[in-house]
């Protein structure tokens, strides 16, 4: 790749990047501090900052007092000059939330998803109803990000496969950037949900991380090196199709795919072995339920979390032999509900099958982490956009 000389306007443009790095991550700064911090002249850092100001990316938002003589104007970043949306599309609901580009969530919306309406209309009404609250036109948003099960293939960037949600085509990405004249990335749902764990929750700070999420499907989001691994397919982390002794692998015939670890850890077949041993309580009617119903049951329990634990163990086990994280978070309303006891049951059932002993730990994002991965996601987009627009002035 050739190189480009370096002439005013990259330099120009570099400078205008790293000043809009630090006012957001640092917050509303002096002149004389932006130039301490970029290493820039006095003149260069007004300079720059005019520029900035001219483009109605960065303003004065108050004054700080320099002891003696004048106050030094403090500057920030224009917090709507971008917006980020993130849209969480699942079975019966769809989420979406709208951020200025600090991150400050400005709306959230949430719509019931019928089954014979296309994904380009769900989508597209999610959006209507956010930026309709948000108070702000869909030419103000920057950047979209789409969480949903199944596999995004990686180079067109559509969902290629999706048993959950079978009204994903291809060509949705392309439609909705040209609809929406923004920036679309779609995204599996496991994935962003440990874009925020990573963010806020129990992973922060580690770079080898798996998360296995259990709710009504089952997925693995990978980590490794700080790096999110989607495979060369899209297809890492579909820990569903995992084969385990004594479950029937899926058949070709079989519509929609369940895949043998699926069948033993999804929502349906816990409802199925808390019937077995007795469990839920009859107020008790969802997987997720029966096991907080369990937790609190006493020593009567025990069976029923033993062996949910030795299920899901197959599978940590499985990962962690190949992979060795630093950490495995539990996530997905089933998988979550087992809290610190199960993550503890979980840990001990996987030495016994393979020489790794993982920390296992339950999420700390319990508020919507799918659309709060999205958000983060699509404001990282966002900026990144707001900074490549500095190189062309």
């Amino acid at each position: 790749m050739a190189r480009q000389p370096g002439v005013p306007s990259l330099l120009r443009a570099m400078n205008d990047r790293s000043a809009l790095e630090l006012l957001l991550d640092q917050g509303p700064l002096t002149r004389a501090t932006l130039g301490k911090l970029t290493g820039l002249s006095k003149v260069t850092a007004s300079q720059l900052l005019g520029r900035l100001q001219e483009r109605g990316l960065v303003e004065v938002v108050g004054a700080r007092s320099a002891g003696r003589g004048p106050s030094a104007e403090l500057y920030a970043v224009v917090p709507d000059c971008a917006h980020a949306l993130g849209v969480d599309v699942g079975p019966d609901r769809v989420r979406a939330a709208v951020a200025d580009v600090t991150g400050r969530v400005v709306a959230q919306a949430d719509l019931e998803a019928a089954d014979d309406v296309a994904a380009l209309d769900v989508v597209r009404a999610a959006v209507s109803a956010v930026v309709e609250r948000a108070g702000i036109s869909k030419s103000r948003v920057s950047q979209l990000v789409i969480g949903t099960p199944g596999l995004v293939d990686p180079v067109t960037g559509d969902v290629d496969f999706s048993w959950d949600l079978p009204r994903w085509h291809a060509g949705l990405r392309d439609t909705l950037r040209r609809d929406l004249g923004c920036g679309v990335t779609i995204e599996n749902d496991v994935n962003l949900a440990v874009v925020a764990e990573r963010a806020e929750g129990a992973a922060r700070g580690i770079d080898d991380v798996l998360l296995l999420w259990v709710s009504r499907g089952v997925g693995l989001a990978v980590v490794l090196g700080g790096r999110l691994h989607r495979g060369a397919t899209g297809a890492a982390g579909e820990i569903g199709y995992l084969p385990v002794p004594g479950v029937p692998l899926p058949s070709s015939v079989e519509r929609p795919f369940k895949g043998a670890f699926q069948r033993l850890v999804g929502a349906e077949a816990v409802r199925g072995l808390a019937d077995e041993h007795g469990f839920p309580h009859p107020g008790a009617r969802s997987a997720a339920a029966a096991i907080r119903w369990a937790l609190d049951a006493g020593p009567t329990a025990a069976p029923f979390l033993d062996e949910l634990a030795r299920r899901l163990a197959l599978g940590v086990a499985g990962a962690c032999a190949v992979v060795d994280p630093a950490l495995v978070v539990l996530a997905g309303d089933v998988g979550s509900s087992g809290g610190e006891r199960l993550c503890a049951l979980v840990s001990s059932a996987v030495g016994h099958i393979a020489p790794v002993h993982p920390h296992v730990v339950p999420t700390a994002v319990t508020e919507a982490p799918v659309l709060r991965g999205a958000l983060l996601t699509a404001v990282d987009h966002a900026r990144e956009a707001l900074f490549a627009s500095t190189g062309d002035t």
